[in-house]
């Protein structure tokens, strides 16, 4: 049996960073923490004031795209729909109203998704960076199983899947550094500086990372949720560079922008529905800044 890329002790999959695992608290506890303070901590302008513009998506405009090109549609918080030289492949879908085990209770998706499940046309590829809920949506992996070819998850969520009604020959499971070839390129899976776990009591116990898809001439990095970490660099040295990397509610758009500004360096801002291909012009706006609280 080869070794893990991945650090596995005591039953939990850890980060690479060894103060990490010296100084860390349980999960339990953690998740109690952040439960305590989504309660009762008062939040300053945690949602947009009025309706984020999203840009509908259609089967008919999705066929109109070229199978030639890569084209990334952003459909919410972390969910993308890639065509991927005729291919489509989803990262992280969540369509649920709530990222949440409960109807009634946790984090409300700001928009409607551009499309539903339903009709997206048939799926080659389901990538899923980790198991929390904004961005592992059981309900969605439920109605995506009779649609979609392949799924690829990290260790220890393909256990997830096959509860969840996905059959074993669907599914693909990584540790970190693994890669899978497809016809035009591969996909691996990297490391991330994050955690895992959808209870209280599962804490760390499936693997979270973030994905490098190298696809024709294109190259595509999809952190996840991951902190900033020195494997980002060793990430950057194995596969780099990319075309494309991902990451109040607005600051961090306004970060951005700033920064590509003082650097002279290209921004893409989509709004959610809108088609960015990469290998061409695309143009995108400061949409977030009239949605801002005054």
């Amino acid at each position: 049996m080869k070794t893990p890329a991945s650090i596995y002790k005591n039953k939990k999959f850890h980060n690479l960073n060894s103060q990490e695992l010296e100084k860390s608290k349980s999960s339990f506890f953690k998740n109690l923490a952040i439960l305590s303070r989504y309660i009762t901590e008062k939040r300053v302008d945690v949602n947009p004031q009025q309706a984020i513009p999203v840009e509908a998506l259609t089967p008919a405009k999705l066929e109109q795209l070229s199978s030639s090109q890569l084209h990334v549609i952003k459909l919410g918080h972390s969910s993308l729909l890639l065509k991927v030289y005729g291919e489509y492949w989803l990262l992280d879908p969540v369509f649920s109203k709530r990222a949440s085990p409960f109807p009634f209770l946790g984090p409300k998706r700001f928009h409607p998704a551009p499309i539903d499940i339903e009709a997206l046309p048939e799926i080659d590829k389901v990538l899923i960076s980790h198991d929390h809920y904004d961005h592992l949506d059981k309900q969605a992996i439920r109605a995506l199983a009779h649609k979609t070819k392949q799924f690829l998850v990290p260790m220890g969520i393909d256990l997830r899947l096959y509860e969840w009604g996905v059959e074993e020959e669907q599914v693909y499971y990584f540790d970190w550094w693994e890669e899978l070839a497809i016809d035009n390129g591969f996909i691996a899976y990297t490391p991330a500086q994050h955690f895992s776990g959808r209870g209280l009591g599962d804490g760390n116990k499936t693997l979270w990372g973030s994905w490098v898809i190298k696809a024709g001439e294109h190259s595509v990095f999809f952190s996840g949720d991951s902190g900033y970490f020195s494997g980002f660099k060793d990430i950057g040295a194995k596969y780099g560079p990319f075309d494309l990397a991902f990451h109040p509610w607005y600051e961090p758009l306004d970060r951005i922008h700033r920064l590509a500004q003082e650097q002279q360096v290209d921004l893409l801002t989509p709004k959610f529905g809108q088609v960015i291909t990469l290998g061409t012009d695309n143009l995108t706006s400061v949409w977030w800044e009239s949605l801002k609280q005054k």
